[in-house]
């Protein structure tokens, strides 16, 4: 009766631990909320090709959220932690953007992908 009860007990940690670590999350925890509802608009919308994502980097001493063009003459656009526009790097009719900071690709730092559409 004690090593059944143990079983169950080791089984349900087990079980417990999974559930809570390895549960797939959508998008990090730390992520600003404004970030999330624009994750939650471009969900709203149909798929785009390629599919969507959202990258945080460190850019000029702050954190910055860019999220690349996804069609044709599209610009990428780059947020601040508060969802301020700072600037379009790429894209747009030129294909480099509004020129407002054309230092982004060769600045950015600490790359890390914080969500991607894997609607098909």
């Amino acid at each position: 009766m004690k090593i059944t009860l143990i079983k169950i007990l080791v089984l349900s940690v087990i079980t417990m631990l999974c559930f809570s670590s390895c549960e797939k999350r959508d998008v990090p925890s730390g992520t600003p909320n404004c970030i999330k509802i624009k994750i939650e608009q471009i969900k709203s919308d149909e798929v785009r090709n390629p599919p969507a994502s959202v990258w945080r980097y460190d850019y000029n001493g702050q954190t910055v959220y860019y999220i690349p063009q996804y069609c044709c003459d599209m610009p990428s656009e780059l947020y601040d932690a508060d969802c301020n526009l700072i600037c379009s790097p790429d894209g747009g009719f030129s294909g480099t953007g509004d020129n407002k900071c054309t230092d982004f690709f060769s600045k950015r730092t600490k790359k890390k992908l914080i969500w991607q559409d894997d609607r098909k």
